[in-house]
């Protein structure tokens, strides 16, 4: 599975690529996380529950971040465990392109998926998956960029 889109948030690049790495800011941001943990500048460990579909389960994961085109650019790689439900493994390419204190956030990111989940569909999966994503940046906006009253 493959997804990818763009993000326009009225912050400059410094503050999105900070709360990037922020692990509290990610906590807040990612639909159903429970726990969020810092082990290092580049890798971080979550617990997060999730309803898909009919199955809902609460996974357990492990980040990696590769922050060597930094702040223009990073990639991540994951992996995450649902137990019976199953298990996600994948990734994502990040770039940072600021304009007037406007930054765009373009990621690509994909990922494979086994156990019960595989067996649910690939269209649901995909559904699901642009839902997601879509939340998780509707938080982050929110927390990184709050519209102004």
């Amino acid at each position: 599975m493959d997804l990818a889109d763009e993000i326009t948030l009225n912050a400059p690049k410094s503050r999105v690529y900070a709360a990037l790495n922020d692990p509290e800011i990610l906590r807040q941001s990612i639909p159903g996380c429970e726990e969020l943990i810092k082990h290092s500048d580049t890798e971080l460990e979550a617990r997060v529950v999730l309803k898909i579909g009919p199955v809902k389960a609460r996974f357990t994961g492990t980040v990696r971040l590769d922050t060597s085109g930094a702040p223009d650019a990073f990639s991540l790689t994951g992996q995450g465990n649902g137990g019976a439900a199953g298990h996600a493994k994948g990734g994502a390419d990040v770039t940072l392109t600021e304009e007037n204190g406007v930054t765009t956030l373009r990621y690509n990111a994909r990922a494979d998926i086994g156990g019960k989940l595989a067996q649910l569909g690939s269209r649901l999966i995909q559904s699901t998956a642009k839902k997601l994503a879509a939340q998780f940046f509707t938080n982050f906006q929110e927390v990184v960029a709050p519209a102004e009253v």
